[in-house]
């Protein structure tokens, strides 16, 4: 699978502030990226490790803005 823009999309919490991440599926594998410095590369995580971070976050919210 090619790594093309069309597959990355940017977080809902960045309300266009400059500091975000964006987010892709790639494959078998859910991939991180600094949405200013794409170049750069990106993060990629397993599905466990993957659900291994949004469950916390998603159970704790709040603790974002910490």
């Amino acid at each position: 699978m090619t790594n093309t823009d069309e597959q990355w999309r940017k977080s809902s919490y960045s309300k266009n502030q400059g500091q975000c991440v964006e987010v892709a599926e790639l494959g078998r594998c859910h991939a991180v990226r600094d949405s200013q410095h794409p170049e750069l590369g990106h993060l990629d995580f397993s599905s466990g490790e993957w659900f291994g971070l949004l469950t916390p976050i998603k159970q704790h919210p709040s603790a974002l803005n910490q």
